[in-house]
């Protein structure tokens, strides 16, 4: 089968022939009809975590995944052989399995029935994105009468980020440039906030003076890249980013922080899905590629020009 892998520790994704995966206990196999595209991709590429988090070459990239049940592990009751699913290989060592192949073998409990309404491409696009989304909003407790942050939302996570937000009742203030806006206030924000036109905190003490209440914060490899400012005294952090740390955040006077991170398993999969298919969900689809262009795609995501997801379409 063809795939997306990395050869070797520091060296740059290709596309290589390896021989087909077959599923262990537990586990089922796919043949893929599209996966998307995460900036965790361009992290396991990087080795960035290899010395914390053992990765085994070739390293296949890819977490979610679209595919037809091809075959299925010992245990596994839950899907039948044909059905379309939605899946994702959830975020632990040993880094090895990915989507970007023409056949993946994920857990059996991260894999839901994909709606028939649901195209495989905007259904591809949902599990990690929506599901970051998901957590980072519920763990700062996200409510009716708040008024949130959401830092980094022009991106395929916050675009999810800000319509949940928003479906809670909150007032949202959104990042993003110029270009995003219409698209964004579309989503449910209520205010856009350019990163490009100056310091992200200033900008919103001039449009809300005491403060939000809540960062939700998609985006940042600094303390720096991280609007604090931005948040009333006791305010809260929730983040997806290594920054701010717990000990930082509370430097600030604020709770939370310290990073969050949750593997969509089957019912959230299902969930998104479901939203996805009824439309309160909506799936903001970037640009379709092939196998072929999947490597450029990771170029485009790692430069920050990605504005929204980026599926790979095996057909």
């Amino acid at each position: 089968m063809r795939a997306v892998v990395v050869p070797a520790a520091g060296e740059r994704p290709e596309i290589a022939n390896l021989p087909t995966p077959t599923p262990g206990a537990g586990e089922v196999l796919l043949r893929v009809r599209a996966a998307a595209l995460n900036p965790l991709d361009n992290v396991l590429a990087s080795s960035a975590l290899a010395q914390t988090m053992e990765h085994r070459y070739p390293l296949v990239l890819g977490r979610d995944v679209v595919g037809i049940v091809e075959a299925i592990g010992d245990g596994v009751t839950d899907v039948s052989i044909d059905d379309e699913v939605i899946g994702h290989i959830v975020f632990e060592a040993p880094f090895e399995a990915g989507t970007l192949a023409e056949y993946a073998v994920v857990s059996a409990s991260t894999v839901a029935l994909k709606p028939s309404s649901l195209d495989h491409t905007t259904a591809a696009a949902l599990p990690l994105a929506g599901g970051a989304a998901l957590a980072a909003v519920e763990t700062a407790n996200v409510h009716s009468g708040q008024t949130v942050l959401i830092n980094g939302a022009s991106g395929g996570v916050g675009r999810y980020a800000v319509q949940l937000a928003a479906q809670r009742g909150a007032t949202v203030v959104a990042t993003g440039t110029a270009a995003d806006r219409d698209r964004l206030r579309e989503l449910g924000a209520t205010d856009v906030v350019d990163h490009t036109a100056g310091p992200v905190a200033a900008q919103v003490r001039t449009l809300y003076p005491d403060g939000v209440d809540v960062l939700v914060n998609l985006w940042g490899d600094t303390v720096d890249d991280v609007p604090l400012d931005a948040i009333r005294p006791g305010g809260t952090v929730s983040t997806i980013k290594p920054v701010p740390d717990v000990e930082t955040t509370a430097s600030h006077g604020l709770r939370g922080g310290g990073i969050t991170i949750a593997t969509p398993n089957r019912k959230t999969i299902a969930s998104l899905a479901r939203s996805a298919a009824a439309a309160t969900l909506q799936v903001d689809i970037y640009r379709v590629v092939s196998l072929n262009e999947a490597i450029e795609g990771l170029d485009e995501i790692s430069a920050g020009k990605a504005r929204g997801k980026i599926v790979v379409d095996f057909g």
